[in-house]
């Protein structure tokens, strides 16, 4: 008999043989909700989970991040910005950022994506919805940047859908660095059918220029398996358009593996 790991449990058997070297570190805040769910897609896509806690200093050998969603800190003061001094986000800041060698890829979802903002790893920031309410639905993406370590095994201007859920999830930023990103296709993902939160230009993630950094609202970790991901033409949660971002990393990191961790 299998024994169901225990909630928290990011060590747990992988459901497949994890590619070697796709060691990639999965950080919990106080708050954090989805490291669970980041960790299973991290398998699934074809890589070791890597726990991290928010107070360590190092990343030990990790060859990637993934920032996930929640409310780190419970939100105080603004979503992200106590998370942005924990030690742990001083390393991954020195090694997304690393001149030296290839620099972290690292995801950030949802308060992840949030988090980067307020780390200044990617521009504008993230305010309330524009409607003042929580907001939980399937969101239909675009994929408008497939260069990047998490996005390369998408088709240009693919839709997905996969699950969103926030109340600071209002994408603002100045007209300098919005014509920066348009002009320099720099953003990786952009609502489609209706914007859920007021967010400028439509945009639901963003990459940095060297496309090793992406920030992304919607939840790609909650489509990954069938069953339990959002409502597609197969059937009710079949939906698995997030694995894609996994797979991606993975896939990525077979073919240029990461140095960035070793900090």
């Amino acid at each position: 008999m299998t024994e169901t790991p225990l909630i928290g449990d990011l060590g747990a058997p992988s459901d497949g043989a994890p590619l070697d070297g796709a060691r990639i570190g999965v950080v919990t805040f106080p708050g954090t909700l989805d490291d669970r769910d980041a960790a299973r897609a991290v398998r699934l896509g074809g890589g070791t989970t890597v726990p991290l806690w928010h107070a360590d200093d190092t990343l030990g050998d990790v060859d990637a991040v993934v920032i996930p969603g929640g409310f780190s800190y419970g939100d105080y003061l603004r979503a992200g910005a106590i998370s942005r001094f924990a030690p742990l986000m001083s390393r991954i800041t020195e090694a997304a950022a690393a001149t030296a060698g290839a620099p972290l890829p690292v995801l950030g979802i949802c308060n992840g994506f949030q988090i980067l903002t307020e780390a200044h790893l990617l521009p504008g920031s993230m305010i309330k919805n524009d409607h003042l309410k929580f907001r939980c639905a399937d969101q239909v993406l675009r994929v408008e940047n497939t260069s990047t370590a998490w996005t390369s095994q998408f088709t240009a201007d693919e839709l997905i859908t996969v699950p969103l859920k926030n109340q600071d999830g209002q994408y603002v930023a100045d007209e300098d660095t919005l014509a920066r990103l348009e002009g320099e296709g720099l953003v990786a993902f952009r609502y489609v059918g209706g914007n859920p939160n007021g967010s400028r230009h439509d945009i639901a993630g963003i990459t940095n220029a060297a496309g090793n950094v992406v920030g992304l609202m919607p939840h790609p970790e909650h489509a990954v398996e069938a069953g339990y991901g959002s409502d597609d033409a197969t059937g009710m949660r079949n939906g698995t358009d997030g694995l894609t971002v996994f797979t991606s990393i993975v896939s990525s990191l077979a073919d240029s593996p990461s140095e960035g961790g070793a900090l």
